[in-house]
């Protein structure tokens, strides 16, 4: 601030504004302080809505504000959690706003492999905690899946060796899921692969996979840290399709393996696991229909031998028909003598019901003429003249009635019926309206013309 700062006459400082102060300030230490490194733990993490991260990086003594820019924490490797040991790079500025002081990150990495591994069990813990881990939850993998989802770079040799392995074993249908399997863009690629293949429908234009593989070739801790991310463990969990882990060569593990349905140790086992052997099966088959065929073989011969044991034992056919021949012979003599006697049995039968039948048959007839005999008693020519006579004063009495009720009678009175096309007129605008009207008095019927 030399140049800043002049002394005056007698000594006396220069009076500076508020923001030129701020100002003066600011320049000094971003000028001073423009790249630097800072290692320290991470604590007090805050992350609004506009996308940028704040937060302190402390030791035992001393504090230090820090920013990271929206753009910035994109482009992180690790997400900042609270109690990492970092190393940050970036610059420092000051916040004239509330003279203050902060360092704006522009790159951030753990301290080391003992940090990331410490954090890595943080979270191996804490996913634990929520049961993703769990027995339970694993699911069965397919015995010979249709469709193999693979989730991994398509321009390594991971992808090759899995195809090579599956054409060898068992060809199956593969489709493959491109992704960053390293870097700032690999747990969000990974994830998006994961729920993408649990998102396609059954029997859709892209077949849904029966199994998904997510691999990756070996690597050092921070180049395999994108399988450790939560965001790709959930993932793993959540998939209702079944999974392979193949991260990494048999001695890694990251945090995929503990929620996958299965963990490979390479890329290669995943596919030695995800299929049978092709002539295993087929000989497995032959096999199984020898055995079937010969089991078949000795069920036939065993019964052909206890067929020809009991056969031993029946009688000779020859010896069956004699009996039965002889038994016929006997009923035959007795037959005709039996005819003959039944014959004459029927015949005597028959003679004594005939005795019978005719006195029966005069009884019954007499009882059925005795009350035809009674009728016509009562049918003399006296009685059938009286009933005659009633019934006619019956008849006419009831023709006067009918006279007197009928409207004939009242047609002799001096009235009339008029009648139109439909029926009867009972009203003049129905008369007037008639095309053709018919009266009928008491001496016949006649055409009249309606009213105008």
């Amino acid at each position: 601030m030399s140049d800043l700062i002049e002394e005056a006459e007698g000594g006396n400082a220069p009076e500076f504004s508020v923001t030129e102060l701020s100002g003066a300030v600011k320049r000094m230490i971003e000028g001073e302080f423009s790249h630097i490194r800072v290692r320290g733990e991470l604590g007090r993490i805050s992350r609004p809505a506009s996308g940028h991260i704040y937060l302190t990086l402390k030791d035992d003594r001393s504090n230090l504000d820090a920013v990271i820019w929206k753009g910035t924490a994109a482009r992180l490797s690790h997400r900042p959690e609270e109690g990492m040991e970092v190393v940050a790079s970036g610059r420092m500025t000051t916040f004239a706003g509330q003279s203050k002081y902060q360092l704006v990150i522009e790159d951030m990495r753990p301290a080391g492999a003992g940090a990331l591994m410490a954090m890595l069990e943080q979270r191996r813990i804490k996913l634990a905690a929520e049961g993703l881990f769990d027995a339970a939850r694993k699911q069965e993998l397919p015995f010979l899946p249709e469709v193999i989802g693979v989730v991994t770079s398509p321009s390594g040799a991971v992808i090759r060796d899995i195809l090579h392995r599956l054409r060898d074993r068992f060809p199956r249908q593969v489709l493959i899921w491109p992704v960053a399997v390293q870097g700032e863009k690999c747990a969000q690629e990974v994830t998006a692969g994961i729920r993408g293949f649990n998102a396609l429908t059954a029997g859709g234009h892209i077949p849904r996979p029966d199994l998904i593989i997510v691999a990756r070739g070996g690597g050092s801790l921070e180049d395999l840290w994108g399988f450790n991310e939560e965001i790709v463990v959930r993932a793993a969990a959540e998939s209702r399709i079944p999974l392979i882990s193949a991260v990494g060569h048999e001695t890694d593990t990251t945090l995929i393996d503990f929620a996958a349905d299965y963990r490979a140790p390479t890329p290669t086992a995943a596919a030695e696991r995800a299929v049978p052997v092709r002539m295993d099966i087929l000989t497995w088959v032959q096999d199984c229909g020898a055995r079937l065929s010969r089991g078949a073989q000795a069920v036939v011969t065993q019964r052909r031998v206890r067929l020809a044991d009991l056969s031993r034992a029946l009688p000779r056919p020859a010896s069956l028909l004699e009996t039965a021949q002889q038994r016929l012979d006997r009923v035959a003599d007795r037959l005709e003598p039996a005819l003959v006697q039944s014959v004459q049995t029927r015949s005597h039968h028959v003679q004594t019901v005939g005795a019978r039948l005719v006195p029966a048959l005069d009884r019954a007839l007499a009882q059925k003429r005795l009350p035809y005999e009674r009728a016509c008693a009562n049918l003399r020519p006296s009685v059938l003249s009286r009933a005659i006579a009633d019934a006619q004063q019956k008849l006419n009495a009831l023709e006067r009635m009918r006279q007197s009720l009928g409207y004939t009678a009242t047609l002799k009175r001096g009235y009339a019926v008029l009648r139109n096309e439909t029926g009867l007129i009972t009203t003049t605008a129905a008369l007037r309206t008639a095309s053709e009207v018919e009266v009928e008095l008491a001496d016949g019927k006649a055409q009249i013309k309606p009213l105008p």
